[in-house]
């Protein structure tokens, strides 16, 4: 176990306190059939102090690897904030997964149960339509099966920020990376209204996509040659609350845990947003406008 503790944050208007870093649902999460390695990076984020745990319903087996790990830890579970989603725009589509979430991953409330994966127009009117899934998040919080309800999205600021100005919510999910310094939406506009509405901030993408891992392998801009640890570190000193990052080793867990408490400098960052401007663009590839 690492004797470093983690920063933490309070995650918005939750009042929750909550680790800066947390275990993203991407990395061995996102797989099938890999118990044993699931179970190990879970384990590791738990001794590194983590207490963060991102998960969905879409993410194959990932419900199944935390009920597994969870159900035999009841005062451990206590203590942390886990989260899945819904991508489910119909209302009873919505508690239907609700249920089978909770079923899957053992426990009989989450922390934090998120609309994902905001894209378009048509989202915000079926899910805000009555009979949409926004009634049924909403009613799932007030029956105490959820704790706090969000939103995610990566593929528009103005969808994503219409969410976060005009819904009933908690916290939002959003990419946090250079990229999005240097274009904007996310980190200004996004960023901006969540915080006047008192809501928690969440940042994932921090390597640059999907399959984000801690290591060497995960994140477009780490495929590109740009170091993992720099990125993190860069995430974490946005104005956000909690970072989430997919990991695949125990390893992975740790290089995270590493990143968290290294300051990184303003001529640090100043380095990579020089190096990235005119990259910028073509790496956002999660951004439709």
């Amino acid at each position: 176990m690492s004797t470093s503790a983690l920063p933490t944050t309070r995650l918005g208007r939750t009042g929750r306190e909550v680790t800066r870093i947390g275990l993203g649902g991407e990395g061995v999460l996102r797989s099938r059939g890999r118990q044993s390695e699931a179970r190990a990076v879970l384990q590791a984020a738990l001794e590194q102090g983590i207490t963060y745990f991102d998960c969905a319903r879409a993410y194959d087996d990932s419900e199944r690897y935390h009920g597994a790990f969870w159900s035999k830890r009841s005062t451990a579970r206590e203590k942390i904030f886990l989260t899945s989603k819904s991508a489910a725009r119909d209302g009873g589509a919505a508690r239907r997964e609700l249920e089978d979430s909770l079923r899957r991953m053992g426990t009989d409330y989450l922390d934090l149960w998120q609309i994902h994966d905001l894209r378009t127009e048509a989202d915000l009117d079926e899910l805000a339509h009555p009979g949409g899934a926004l009634d049924t998040f909403i009613r799932a919080r007030e029956q105490g099966l959820v704790r706090h309800i969000g939103v995610t999205g990566h593929h528009s600021p103005r969808i994503l920020q219409h969410a976060v100005e005009h819904w009933d919510i908690d916290t939002v999910l959003m990419p946090v990376n250079p990229m999005e310094a240097i274009l904007g939406g996310f980190l200004t506009d996004v960023l901006r209204s969540a915080r006047a509405n008192g809501l928690g901030v969440i940042g994932m993408k921090a390597l640059g996509g999907a399959g984000g891992a801690a290591g060497s392998g995960g994140g477009r801009l780490v495929q590109a040659g740009f170091q993992a640890d720099a990125l993190l570190r860069f995430a974490l000193h946005q104005p956000v609350d909690v970072i989430i990052v997919g990991c695949s080793t125990p390893a992975e867990v740790q290089a995270l845990h590493q990143a968290a408490g290294q300051p990184l400098s303003p001529e640090e960052q100043a380095s990579l947003l020089a190096t990235l401007q005119p990259l910028a663009r073509e790496f956002a590839s999660y951004r439709a406008e």
